[in-house]
Protein backbone atom coordinates (compact mmCIF):
# COMPACT_ATOMS: atom_id res chain seq x y z
CA UNK A 1 0.00 0.00 0.00
CA UNK A 2 2.80 2.44 0.83
CA UNK A 3 4.47 1.59 -2.49
CA UNK A 4 1.31 2.48 -4.41
CA UNK A 5 0.87 5.76 -2.54
CA UNK A 6 4.47 6.75 -3.21
CA UNK A 7 4.13 5.87 -6.89
CA UNK A 8 0.90 7.87 -7.12
CA UNK A 9 2.78 10.80 -5.57
CA UNK A 10 5.27 10.55 -8.45
CA UNK A 11 8.13 8.63 -6.87
CA UNK A 12 9.94 5.72 -8.51
CA UNK A 13 10.05 2.85 -6.01
CA UNK A 14 12.60 0.03 -5.90
CA UNK A 15 11.79 -2.81 -3.49
CA UNK A 16 14.15 -5.13 -1.64
CA UNK A 17 12.83 -8.22 0.12
CA UNK A 18 15.57 -8.40 2.76
CA UNK A 19 18.36 -6.38 4.32
CA UNK A 20 21.18 -7.82 2.22
CA UNK A 21 19.28 -7.18 -1.00
CA UNK A 22 18.55 -3.63 0.18
CA UNK A 23 22.29 -2.99 0.50
CA UNK A 24 23.00 -4.48 -2.93
CA UNK A 25 20.23 -2.47 -4.59
CA UNK A 26 21.37 0.75 -2.91
CA UNK A 27 24.92 0.20 -4.17
CA UNK A 28 23.73 -0.62 -7.68
CA UNK A 29 20.82 1.81 -8.14
CA UNK A 30 22.02 4.74 -5.98
CA UNK A 31 18.54 5.92 -4.93
CA UNK A 32 17.97 9.51 -3.82
CA UNK A 33 16.49 8.26 -0.53
CA UNK A 34 15.88 4.96 1.27
CA UNK A 35 12.84 3.96 3.32
CA UNK A 36 14.23 1.18 5.52
CA UNK A 37 11.89 -1.17 7.36
CA UNK A 38 13.44 -2.42 10.60
CA UNK A 39 11.83 -5.87 10.31
CA UNK A 40 13.67 -7.40 7.37
CA UNK A 41 14.90 -10.99 6.96
CA UNK A 42 18.60 -11.97 6.83
CA UNK A 43 19.79 -8.75 8.46
CA UNK A 44 17.40 -6.24 9.97
CA UNK A 45 16.94 -2.70 8.71
CA UNK A 46 19.12 -1.17 11.41
CA UNK A 47 22.07 -3.39 10.52
CA UNK A 48 21.48 -2.69 6.83
CA UNK A 49 21.48 1.05 7.59
CA UNK A 50 24.75 0.74 9.57
CA UNK A 51 26.36 -1.04 6.62
CA UNK A 52 25.09 1.56 4.14
CA UNK A 53 26.45 4.37 6.30
CA UNK A 54 29.83 2.60 6.58
CA UNK A 55 30.11 2.31 2.78
CA UNK A 56 31.62 5.25 0.91
CA UNK A 57 29.34 4.54 -2.06
CA UNK A 58 26.11 4.84 -0.04
CA UNK A 59 26.95 6.95 3.01
CA UNK A 60 25.32 10.10 1.60
CA UNK A 61 21.96 8.49 0.79
CA UNK A 62 19.39 9.68 3.36
CA UNK A 63 17.58 6.90 5.23
CA UNK A 64 14.17 7.04 6.89
CA UNK A 65 13.65 4.08 9.22
CA UNK A 66 10.13 2.63 9.39
CA UNK A 67 9.12 0.51 12.37
CA UNK A 68 6.13 -0.66 14.38
CA UNK A 69 8.22 -0.17 17.55
CA UNK A 70 7.63 3.26 19.06
CA UNK A 71 9.63 3.18 22.30
CA UNK A 72 12.29 5.83 22.87
CA UNK A 73 14.94 3.08 22.85
CA UNK A 74 13.78 2.04 19.35
CA UNK A 75 14.09 5.62 18.15
CA UNK A 76 17.56 5.95 19.71
CA UNK A 77 18.69 2.68 18.11
CA UNK A 78 17.44 3.86 14.72
CA UNK A 79 19.33 7.15 14.91
CA UNK A 80 22.42 5.35 16.22
CA UNK A 81 22.34 3.20 13.06
CA UNK A 82 22.78 6.35 10.99
CA UNK A 83 19.29 7.17 9.75
CA UNK A 84 18.21 10.75 9.23
CA UNK A 85 14.55 10.23 10.17
CA UNK A 86 12.34 7.78 12.04
CA UNK A 87 8.69 7.00 11.34
CA UNK A 88 6.42 4.62 13.22
CA UNK A 89 3.83 2.35 11.66
CA UNK A 90 1.11 2.73 10.76
CA UNK A 91 2.69 5.48 8.69
CA UNK A 92 0.98 8.85 8.55
CA UNK A 93 1.51 9.44 4.82
CA UNK A 94 1.42 13.26 4.89
CA UNK A 95 4.10 13.37 7.59
CA UNK A 96 6.24 10.79 5.76
CA UNK A 97 5.89 12.76 2.53
CA UNK A 98 7.09 15.92 4.30
CA UNK A 99 10.15 14.07 5.62
CA UNK A 100 10.89 12.60 2.19
CA UNK A 101 10.61 16.00 0.52
CA UNK A 102 12.87 17.62 3.13
CA UNK A 103 15.56 14.94 2.78
CA UNK A 104 15.65 14.67 -1.00
CA UNK A 105 18.68 16.30 -2.60
CA UNK A 106 18.08 19.75 -4.06
CA UNK A 107 16.46 19.55 -7.45
CA UNK A 108 14.95 16.09 -6.90
CA UNK A 109 11.20 15.86 -6.54
CA UNK A 110 8.33 13.51 -7.19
Amino acid sequence: MLTRRLERAGFAVILAEDGLLAIDRARMDRPDLILMDVSLPNIDGLEATRRLKADEATVAIPVIVLTAHAMMSDREAAFASGCQEFETKPVEFARLLEKITRLLPTGVSA
